[in-house]
């Protein structure tokens, strides 16, 4: 494959080269009647919203397009228009709508989840954004943000901290809620998987952090809110991409999309598997994912997703010290000698109905089911579970009259049910030769169903024309079932538990000084259940002395423009306070407790800041910069005999910087980025940490359409060229067995490459 491969890429190339000035993507430009640029206007195709202007004023269609082209521009404090687009980087003027005009600007009901309609500013990252990585990489995108930390063991293995909410789950997500097109990802033991979700089917992500979005739960950590890709109206396309890097890497992409008036479609296949860099790391993904919608009169709308995930993932798990500093490629000893992995099957299945009532009344309800079949050979023993997991959802939307002023009332429920069964097996892989783990006796058989309520209401009131509220409140009522099918009698540990309902309240508040600066403010309270690790003894009894963590969250903020929107600054700084926190006991290798241990306060200070600057007609230049500084401590923490009052809290960094910068000419970008995370705590005493380190990467990227259908790109890049030794992430208050060292340290990846090729044919 090698050598015809890159022979067909050179080819590709040189042809590219030869008609650059023929075929380009379309660009355009929008400015007011001051000659400034209007970013965030929306350029409508045939419909459909296609691209958002960026600071700079400009927009690309990265569809194939005929000129000339009708395009309609949308922006609430300008006249909407519909205008013909001719050429090639043509500018648009728009007329800025009056004061009054303004006033009466219409609060379109839309309960379609692809925003969570929160007042004040929240995270949004593009597919633009997820671009400038590598396509198998979901993660460094996200950890841009400021606030948002995932620490990634492996492709699998990922643990989301925002704002130190999460630190302490020790091998996943559990403590934010995440929706995939309006439907919830996250299961009963609010645990969530986002490596289930392909970057390359991911049009928008917001990341709303802290308790905010109150028609999404109040979990502590926040909400995940992903959107897929779908086509414009009236395209239709056949794509294919195909990555090839280091350590075994191959990754290739199907995808097909289709969109009309009333019907869209949209179907992608991918295919992931690498090597790994370390021992017994291999890594072998399938996923199917499907998208479609059909307007079935002018009032209703029905939609669908079906996203199927199956992988084999061996785990290499987490080394010592000692190991780390010598071979960080080695895995752990037990784990390499049981061959440990995981083999999982997830299905996500939902339909959704939007009813429009009136122009200013609507309704969107869904039914979604979850599957999960997962079997992981462990040195301590063999899990074997499946998870069935359904539920519905219903919001409606109002937009009413208030002081003269549009308003709006949303308000609905979630019900969500999930039934967890496992067993675990004796593992014999001492005994098997070498061949790796062996099943043995069976060593428990439990089924632990999950109910999970919330009724939520949201209010925004425009106050005057430059205050504006947001009011909400969420009821949850949480409920475990624990059916024991392994011991009869005396022995039998079926139990009930019944949490105490819980009321969340939550203000925001948005003073808009003119258009290029505000202030907000946030008040909310959240909370996190146990997780089912959590909820059970060492004897396997529902711990009914164990019940959530609860929080207040203050938060206040400013966002500012400056230099005619191109310079973009927000700064935030927030304080959490957390009583009744949900703390990890280790009681044997790999084996953990739950119980509450305590309060801590979280408080930090986060930075945005990016410049976009336009050099001539045809380059552009975006730095940026993002950064945290935290200060999350134990206030009150007591275990057994030791008080850890007033030390930091384990597993959180205390900085965390991120920049870079993006370059553009014609067809050709190129995106540098790095970095930098701070030591992290490693135990509760503060006695050890990890170290600080930067990882830089890069990469370069052409463009080009090969004729009025056919479009491609190369790609290349290089991820820690600097070829840092760090941990990607650690495992937490680690205890050495049987002599052995503790093992806190996940490897992160050494220098690697990578290389991509596209082709997209637009019918």
């Amino acid at each position: 494959m090698g050598k015809t491969f890159h022979s067909t890429l050179a080819t590709i190339f040189i042809i590219a080269l030869l008609n650059t000035l023929q075929a380009q993507e379309l660009k355009g430009f929008i400015f007011d009647t001051n000659n400034s640029p209007i970013p965030e206007v929306s350029v409508f195709v045939n419909g459909k919203k296609t691209v958002e202007t960026n600071n700079e004023g400009l927009f690309t269609l990265s569809e194939v397009f005929k000129l000339p082209l009708k395009i309609t521009l949308q922006h609430p404090d300008f006249y909407n228009v519909t205008v013909q687009m001719t050429k090639n980087n043509e500018a648009f003027q728009l007329s800025p709508l009056s004061k009054s005009e303004k006033l009466d600007e219409v609060i379109i009901s839309s309960t379609y989840q692809k925003e969570s309609k929160v007042l004040i500013p929240t995270k949004k990252i593009s597919a633009e954004k997820f671009e400038e990585y590598s396509s198998r990489d979901l993660v460094s995108a996200i950890n841009e943000t400021p606030g948002v930390y995932i620490q990634s063991g492996a492709i699998n293995t990922n643990r989301i901290v925002i704002r130190g909410v999460g630190s302490r789950t020790l091998y996943g997500t559990n403590k934010i809620r995440a929706y995939f097109n309006g439907i919830p990802i996250t299961n009963g033991g609010g645990e969530t998987a986002i490596d289930a979700i392909d970057p390359e089917n991911i049009q928008t992500m917001e990341i709303v952090k802290g308790p905010k979005a109150t028609q999404y739960g109040t979990n502590l950590g926040g909400t995940l809110l992903i959107n897929s890709k779908q086509a414009a109206v009236g395209n239709s396309y056949f794509a294919t991409n195909l990555s090839v890097g280091s350590f075994g890497l191959i990754k290739n992409t199907v995808a097909a999309a289709t969109a009309t008036d009333r019907f869209s479609l949209n179907l992608n296949y991918d295919h992931l598997q690498t090597d790994g860099f370390r021992e017994n790391s291999d890594y072998d993904r399938k996923t199917l994912f499907l998208t479609s919608s059909y307007k079935l009169n002018p009032k209703n709308e029905l939609g669908l997703l079906i996203n199927y995930v199956d992988y084999l993932a061996q785990i290499p798990s987490s080394i010592g010290r000692t190991a780390f500093e010598e071979d960080p490629s080695q895995a752990a000893f037990t784990w390499k000698a049981a061959q440990g992995f995981e083999d999982n099957k997830q299905t996500l299945l939902g339909v959704s109905n939007t009813h429009r009532f009136s122009e200013n009344f609507s309704n969107t309800s869904s039914v979604f089911y979850t599957y999960l079949d997962h079997y992981e050979p462990r040195p301590f023993n063999i899990l074997d579970e499946y998870t069935n997991g359904y539920g519905a959802r219903t919001v409606f939307a109002k937009d009413f009259s208030f002081l003269k002023n549009k308003a709006n009332l949303s308000f609905g429920g979630e019900f969500y049910r999930d039934e967890y069964n496992w067993k675990t097996i004796e593992n014999l892989y001492e005994e098997n030769n070498g061949n790796g783990s062996l099943e043995g006796q069976l060593l428990s058989d439990n089924i632990e169903k999950r109910d999970n309520l919330n009724v939520f209401a949201t209010v925004t009131l425009p106050f005057t024309q430059k205050l504006k509220g947001q009011f909400g409140l969420n009821f949850n009522q949480t409920t475990y079932d624990f059916t024991d099918d392994f011991n009869d009698g005396a022995s039998n540990k079926s139990a009930e538990r019944n949490f105490e309902p819980i009321l969340a309240p939550n203000v925001n508040l948005l003073y808009q000084f003119n258009e290029n600066s505000s202030v907000y403010f946030n008040f909310s309270r959240g909370f996190n259940y146990p997780s089912i690790e959590e909820t059970l003894t060492p004897e396997g009894v529902i711990n009914p002395n164990l019940g959530p963590e609860r929080g207040f969250n203050y938060e206040l903020g400013s966002e500012l423009f400056l230099f005619k929107r191109k310079l973009h600054f927000q700064v935030n700084a927030y304080l959490l306070d957390i009583d009744d926190l949900l703390v990890a006991e280790r009681i044997g290798d790999d084996q953990y407790i739950g119980r509450n241990a305590g309060k801590t306060q979280h408080k930090g200070i986060e930075l945005n800041i990016s410049y976009n600057q336009s050099v001539g007609r045809f380059l552009y230049i975006s730095p940026y910069l993002n950064a945290e500084i935290t200060d999350h401590t134990f206030i009150d923490f007591v275990d057994g005999d030791s008080d850890f009052s007033g030390n930091q809290l384990t597993g959180v960094p205390d900085k965390k910087v991120n920049g870079g910068i993006n370059l553009s000419f014609k067809n050709f970008s190129l995106s540098s980025n790095f970095l930098h995370i701070g030591e992290i705590p490693l135990n509760d005493a503060n006695a050890l940490y990890s170290e600080k380190y930067t990882v830089f990467n890069t990469k370069a990227s052409y463009k080009n359409q090969l004729s009025k259908v056919l479009s491609f790109e190369i790609n290349a890049g290089i991820n820690n060229f600097t070829d840092e030794k760090y941990a990607s992430s650690v495992l937490i208050n680690a205890t050495g067995f049987g002599g052995s060292e503790p093992r806190y340290y996940y490897p992160g990846m050494p220098r690697n490459w990578y290389s991509g090729f596209k082709l997209k044919y637009q019918l």
